[in-house]
């Protein structure tokens, strides 16, 4: 399975996706792009030092923002990828990008969806709002993407526990260390062993 990676920061989730391939942990998959909409994103140095072609698109380049996003999937298209992978993806998803790749992008968002959410839910925001709330329990979801921001079908998620002096960094790296890096590369795998169903808004694992 050939695979776009999308990103737009460090590149964390993108370091758990590379070691896990090698490691064996991921099966029958190549990273053949790695794709960010911030030129300066250390994800694409990630890339590069492990000899994965990187493109970093800005939107300042184009005229516009539909000429950006159609640079966008004329790159994701150049690589002919069966799936594409949101790593820390900031990028808004245009509808055409999923209705050509429907039910073939997957995100990891970092908590369990359906809380904390949609509009304004993503990077550090997200731990925040946790903590403000005092639920007990947080932790991280992959799903498969569609039209509505965090709706698709969930396909793994995995709790993390609150801990008592939690600061939204912390809490971020715990969740990072204890449910993206895993659940994302596991979610990689399954698909490529065609172990994934998706009936109507569920992803079943057969």
């Amino acid at each position: 399975m050939k695979i776009a990676v999308l990103v737009s920061g460090g590149g964390t989730n993108l370091q758990a996706i590379i070691d896990k391939i090698a490691s064996g942990e991921i099966q029958n998959t190549e990273i053949s792009v790695v794709v960010s909409n911030n030129r300066k994103a250390y994800a694409l140095e990630r890339a590069k030092a492990a000899n994965i072609p990187a493109v970093g698109l800005s939107v300042k380049q184009y005229p516009d923002r539909e000429a950006f996003y159609d640079a966008v999937i004329e790159t994701i298209d150049s690589y002919q990828v069966d799936l594409i992978v949101l790593a820390g993806c900031l990028m808004y998803i245009p509808p055409k990008l999923i209705q050509k790749y429907h039910n073939r992008i997957i995100n990891i968002h970092p908590s369990l969806i359906p809380s904390f959410c949609g509009k304004g839910y993503y990077g550090l925001a997200v731990h925040e709002k946790v903590l403000e709330r005092g639920v007990k329990v947080t932790g991280a979801t992959v799903h498969f993407v569609d039209e509505i921001l965090d709706n698709g079908p969930i396909l793994l998620q995995k709790p993390v526990l609150i801990e008592d002096g939690d600061t939204p960094e912390a809490l971020q790296l715990r969740v990072m260390q204890q449910a993206e890096w895993i659940i994302l590369p596991q979610a990689i795998n399954l698909l490529a062993q065609g172990k994934v169903v998706i009936e109507g808004n569920k992803a079943r694992i057969i």
